[in-house]
């Protein structure tokens, strides 16, 4: 693992109008480590990625810096920003089920991706990297299903599809985003271990955003929790399940129901 940072914001301040959303944050990523970033909705999560990809929308007011393989993104020129997105960072949406255009074949959504940054290859070079990708995310007999629509396919196949859009290109950085919100215990449990694999075997950088505590426990290294757009606390994933230090940290635990859980009480509020 390098030891310069992958990704570094400091200071990273977004505010709508009057509204400050997120409030002077600072973090890094390594290359090839896993920060989960947890909190309640609304905390700043997802905003926080959208700025990442500078995607928030032009009533957004950003300040800071989000530095990227030494580059500033928050100063690039908007075409350098687009050749970026989707190539070097890519993001896995919420909600496999919806993200999908549902008039369009898989293999050819995914091929769209290829296409927008590789305009140089040929058909054939485009669809080999798809099956590539639809074989790394371990999709049943790519070849026949290459041609077959979202319907088509269960709720944990659409999000492996999402994941071969994201890592068709070979980013650097892929932001996750609730990629397991919309998912049954099980199919959950294989999606993390999924993008776990796919993090070893191509060095890759994450950033995985969810408000479920025991998700992030599964896939990060370390750990950022944000409360009311602020960072309250960072530190190891072990550090941070084994002994909180805030309380908001604390009551986030106590929020999750175990096996263990007395069900005659009510759980922690936030």
């Amino acid at each position: 693992m390098s030891t310069q940072p992958l990704v570094q914001a400091e200071n990273l301040t977004i505010r709508f109008g009057e509204k400050t959303a997120v409030n002077g944050i600072s973090f890094e990523i390594a290359e090839g480590e896993t920060l989960g970033l947890v909190g309640e909705s609304g905390s700043g999560k997802s905003l926080t990625s959208l700025a990442l990809l500078r995607l928030l929308p032009p009533s957004a007011q950003i300040a800071g810096s989000i530095r990227f393989a030494g580059d500033d993104l928050l100063t690039l020129p908007e075409d350098t920003m687009r050749r970026k997105r989707g190539r070097d960072i890519s993001m896995i949406f919420q909600e496999p089920m919806t993200a999908l255009n549902p008039v369009m074949p898989v293999g050819q959504q995914i091929a769209e991706a290829v296409e927008a940054h590789h305009p140089e290859l040929g058909r054939a070079e485009v669809r080999e990297r798809v099956l590539e990708a639809m074989n790394s995310v371990a999709l049943p007999s790519p070849e026949k299903r290459y041609k077959d629509y979202p319907h088509q396919f269960s709720g944990g196949q659409r999000q492996r599809i999402l994941i071969a859009m994201a890592i068709v290109n070979r980013p650097r950085l892929l932001i996750a985003d609730e990629p397991t919100t919309a998912l049954d215990v099980t199919v959950q449990a294989q999606i993390l271990k999924l993008l776990r694999g796919l993090s070893e075997q191509h060095n890759l950088a994450m950033l995985f955003i969810s408000h479920d505590l025991a998700v992030v426990s599964e896939i990060a290294s370390r750990v950022a929790v944000m409360q009311r757009g602020v960072i309250v606390e960072a530190a190891s994933s072990r550090q941070l399940f084994l002994a909180p230090q805030h309380a908001y940290t604390r009551k986030l635990l106590a929020s999750a129901p175990t096996m263990t859980t007395d069900r005659s009480l009510p759980l922690a509020t936030l």
